[in-house]
């Protein structure tokens, strides 16, 4: 598009980007960071006097050269923009070693994260099980007793955390129409057709009541299960999910800026994809982890659920699971909402659909933090290609 996107007062109609085309190519190149301007928001405050800082080390990474497809050897930038990079921030040791933005963004603008969201609340699920408030082994139905015969009844906290339950649902990101585009617009996130009834995610919930597994079986990717997630943690908390997110995670892990999620038309937050924050903010996260869980002597995440997240998954259950397919040949289980790649030296990542990722490894005390706006949800030569990225990043830090 020639135009720039909602450049104008108003925007010419061919670049105004509306809750119609938002997480549509190039509209997302604008959308995917002025989230707030188009969808209600909750905001999950930061601690100004509490900010962890990142001092700035740029390593001379220019060199790097990675085999993309098609066996072309590309640059740094060239593989950046290859996977339509939006923000990238890379620590090495607590310091930044390469910060890039485009598209508009700039090291304070909250760019969403999409399902890497989902692990920021698999951190607050450690975090809120250590206090004793949530009990990964109570079943759904015994918190939420409106779930009663629905897919869910039978399911644990923990099993929604793996994604681990028999729920029927096709996470078809491209649908048109079917149960997809009726959760989206329960969750505000499609505009309703001309006379549809309002709806609300607690209400859809209650709609899935087909099963096509047993719970506790394969990994199976059902994004409604994590937004089940944040309607437990709220019930069990009696607080809302975005004041929990700010005083449990982001106030004491550092963060610089307030982050934010969408929420519904009856303030149920969006956990499995609405969350906005920005780049170097996800990367204090990841310094949190590789850290073991803790900042300045405070132990935010309990080192037990950090433990259990690198050590206990399951790789059969991965295996036999609907994303195995995008990572061919590499040895991975999810835990409680995190990705872990195994080896000598475990990596732990996030990946949210039009290519945001968090990658944390703490043995070399390496964090990558990439924003995106790629055109497709889930593309798996952008998948291979960061993979391919993060992988030179990590051997020439390593060396460092």
């Amino acid at each position: 598009m020639s135009e720039r996107l909602m450049d104008g007062f108003p925007p010419r109609p061919d670049t105004q980007v509306t809750l119609a085309n938002w997480r549509t190519t190039p509209f997302n190149q604008w959308a995917f960071h002025h989230v707030r301007e188009l969808l209600p928001t909750a905001d999950i405050p930061h601690d100004a006097t509490n900010v962890r800082e990142l001092p700035v080390k740029i390593a001379p990474l220019e060199e790097l050269r990675i085999t993309g497809p098609g066996a072309q050897e590309l640059t740094l930038d060239q593989a950046l923009r290859a996977t339509s990079t939006d923000g990238l921030v890379v620590l090495h040791r607590g310091s930044i070693v390469l910060e890039r933005y485009c598209n508009g963004m700039s090291e304070r603008s909250p760019h969403i994260l999409m399902s890497v969201t989902k692990s920021m609340l698999g951190l607050l699920a450690g975090i809120l099980a250590g206090a004793g408030i949530l009990k990964a082994s109570q079943l759904v139905t015994d918190v939420i007793p409106e779930l009663k015969s629905t897919a869910w009844e039978g399911a644990t906290v923990m099993q929604l955390l793996d994604m681990r339950t028999g729920v029927a649902f096709n996470e078809d990101y491209l649908a048109t129409s079917g149960p997809m585009i009726a959760y989206r617009r329960a969750a505000g996130w499609n505009p309703p057709e001309p006379g549809e009834p309002a709806s609300d995610l607690r209400a859809f919930f209650r709609e899935l009541t087909e099963s096509e597994g047993r719970h506790g079986g394969r990994f199976w990717y059902v994004s409604p299960n994590t937004d089940l997630l944040g309607w437990i943690i709220e019930r069990m908390s009696g607080r809302r999910y975005a004041d929990l997110m700010s005083e449990q995670l982001w106030q004491p892990m550092g963060a610089a800026q307030n982050a934010y999620i969408t929420v519904d038309r009856l303030g149920a937050p969006r956990v499995a994809g609405g969350m906005c924050a920005t780049t170097r903010d996800l990367a204090r996260v990841g310094q949190m982890l590789v850290e073991g869980g803790s900042y300045r002597g405070r132990q935010i995440v309990p080192s037990s659920w950090i433990d259990m997240i690198v050590n206990d998954g399951d790789r059969q259950a991965w295996s036999a699971g609907n994303l195995a397919a995008y990572y061919p040949g590499v040895p991975i289980h999810y835990r409680a909402k995190w990705y872990v790649e195994l080896s000598e030296s475990p990596l732990l990542f996030c990946l949210g659909i039009h290519g945001q990722n968090l990658f944390v490894d703490p043995k070399d005390e390496i964090v990558i933090a990439k924003f995106s706006s790629q055109p497709q949800p889930l593309d798996a030569a952008c998948i291979a290609l960061t993979g391919t990225l993060v992988g030179a990043l990590r051997r020439m830090l390593a060396e460092r």
